[in-house]
């Protein structure tokens, strides 16, 4: 084969070359006297192909009414203009290849589905049939730009200083916030390995070797429940360096983000990034990941409530509860009943008792939360919230933490898909910083880290570590675009002795904490310096540079929401003498009563 140029190539100042493609037949149209022509495709584009049967010969004309969908052809022929039949939706619009010969290298059955942008294809045989879902050209587009965004920042840290480290793929089991992939070993029976959910632990341990900057497209893997933007194994663009401040890192993040919406998009970011601590975000937005492409702030009117009139507010208010609301400026019109109606179900899946709401049209005050409330006591929230004609009103009276998640939630809804606020091509990005440290679990009547069990408190707050830990802030920070977190990351524990106080908070015992972080613990003794780091999710920042719905578009062999593999049929059962060499013997599920299957 002697391809000389690729399907997306061949222009006007090509004319008269003699030239030879390889590609797919992505069309086959006759049009009658005895002219043939073919749409040739390959990754790089799209050329139509003409078989004259005076041009090419009876043989090959013959050959080229045989071709169908799919079929992997060379051909050589003549680039000529097409002169006023210009298709401008092709890049090679202006020309077409006549014929000469051609060459089947390869028949193709029929597709399950059309290769084509136009084609409705439900997602599962699209998955099923990866192979053939990947000639598709949006598809080859978002790996294509994935390519592009790795190989922008791998360039962008190289010149900052970073070397790239690869750290181990099979290692120790520790506890990272979800279930670890365990693979067992063979020759030490009843040992695993596990995948790491991250390599944190390793790039902690290089800033303790004295690498200073470190970086890796990294592999990581966690067993937990999938949803659009998650998937089983994922990439991180993971970063750590040393003596260095939060807004040191923030910064070195901050360039490789413009970087790659410059040089992918041609999109120049701002040269500031908003920053919002944790506790603001929540109080504003109930979000940990506010989406700042609309308002809908969330405001607080709680000392307004204890003496409103209305006897939920009022109850909740003066209980040790808060009453916020959700001011929809000039929804009153845009949301119907019946779309209040489905908004008040929506807020009790997650909760709620019900969606307390006014609406103000042509200076009347209507709804269930509006009937006990005097025009006094109006007045008043109208001045607090901005209240004009025309608004909607939504309220929550709850604890701070119901309010929080159900207000944060309704205001989504209504930004995005009742009130459509949200456009493309809006880049809203937020640093969030100073979560808290821990978080109690009810059940188990324990704290667990927020981020996870490295990350540095603020040195100001470490008198309250065993007094009051639950208000204790944590130097840690999240990048946020469009209300979904695209990285994140935290000033680490350097010192022994903190190292030790925060297990301690966390309830995890010297024995325990030896057992599955001792190698850490140990280097920590031996001059660690000050470190930190972040690492962005790669599949995440190109789902959302590409504003895509679902992560799994942007990977090549992505698992289903079920974390199985359509095309390849994983994971699927083994032979008993693979299980018995490594030691292993299932049991599977079984109805409560029924005996066990070994």
């Amino acid at each position: 084969m002697n391809r000389t140029h690729n399907c997306g190539e061949l222009r006007a100042s090509h004319v008269g070359a003699t030239i030879t493609l390889c590609g797919w037949v992505q069309n086959y149209r006759d049009h009658g006297e005895h002219l043939i022509f073919i749409d040739l495709r390959d990754r790089f584009g799209v050329t139509q192909v003409t078989f004259d049967p005076d041009i090419c010969g009876v043989d090959t004309h013959e050959t080229a009414d045989k071709l169908r969908h799919e079929w992997v052809v060379e051909v050589t022929g003549e680039v000529r203009s097409r002169g006023g039949m210009i298709n401008s939706k092709l890049a090679t619009g202006e020309i077409e290849i006549f014929a000469k010969s051609v060459v089947v290298l390869n028949k193709a059955e029929t597709p399950p589905f059309e290769i084509s942008e136009h084609a409705k294809v439900n997602e599962e045989l699209r998955l099923q049939y990866r192979y053939l879902d990947l000639r598709r050209p949006s598809v080859q587009k978002q790996i294509i730009t994935r390519h592009r965004v790795t190989k922008v920042v791998r360039d962008y840290f190289d010149e900052q200083g970073f070397l790239d480290i690869e750290t181990p793929i099979l290692t120790k089991s520790t506890p990272e916030g979800a279930r670890d992939y365990l693979v067992p070993s063979r020759v030490h029976p009843g040992s695993f390995y596990a995948l790491p959910q991250s390599p944190q632990i390793f790039k902690q341990l290089l800033m303790v070797a004295g690498y200073d900057r470190y970086m890796q497209i990294a592999k990581c893997f966690r067993d937990e429940d999938l949803r659009a933007d998650r998937q089983p194994e994922f990439t991180q663009i993971d970063v750590e360096m040393s003596f260095i401040t939060m807004p040191d890192i923030m910064a070195v993040a901050e360039g490789c983000v413009r970087r790659v919406w410059k040089d992918v998009l041609g999109v120049e970011l701002p040269t500031q990034i908003p920053h919002m601590d944790f506790a603001t975000a929540m109080k504003k937005y109930g979000s940990d990941k506010p989406d700042l492409r609309y308002g809908l702030e969330i405001l607080d009117v709680t000392e307004w409530a204890k003496t409103c009139g209305f006897v939920v507010f009022q109850g909740a208010a003066t209980t040790g509860g808060v009453v916020r609301l959700i001011n929809a400026k000039g929804a009153a019109e845009k949301i119907t009943r019946n779309d209040l109606d489905k908004l008040t179900d929506y807020v009790r899946k997650l909760g709620a008792k019900g969606l307390a709401w006014i609406k103000i049209q042509n200076g009347e005050w209507n709804g269930p939360a509006a009937k006990n409330i005097s025009a006094e006591v109006r007045a008043e929230l109208a001045v607090q919230a901005g209240v004009e004609d025309g608004d909607l009103l939504f309220f929550g009276a709850d604890k701070q933490k119901n309010v929080e998640t159900v207000l944060g939630a309704l205001r989504i809804k209504l930004g995005t898909e009742i009130l459509k606020l949200a456009k493309k091509g809006q880049w809203e990005f937020l640093w969030l910083h100073s979560a808290p440290m821990f978080e109690w679990d009810e059940e188990t009547s324990r704290y667990y880290s927020v981020h996870h069990p490295f990350t540095a408190p603020y040195a100001e707050e470490l008198d309250k570590m065993e007094s009051d830990p639950a208000n204790v802030r944590s130097q840690s920070y999240d990048l946020v675009l469009n209300g979904v977190e695209m990285g994140g990351g935290s000033i680490r524990i350097h010192s022994p002795e903190v190292q030790a106080r925060v297990f301690k908070a966390l309830g995890i015992g010297d024995e325990e904490a030896k057992a599955k972080f001792g190698f850490l613990l140990d280097a920590l003794k031996f001059g660690a310096p000050p470190h930190g780091g972040l690492a962005f999710g790669l599949d995440r920042m190109v789902m959302l540079l590409l504003e895509i719905d679902t992560i799994r578009d942007i990977i090549a062999f992505p698992k289903t929401s079920s974390a199985t593999d359509l095309m390849s049929d994983a994971p699927s059962p083994v032979a008993s003498a693979q299980l018995q060499e490594l030691s292993i013997r299932t049991v599977l599920p079984v109805a409560p009563g029924a005996n066990p299957t070994v």
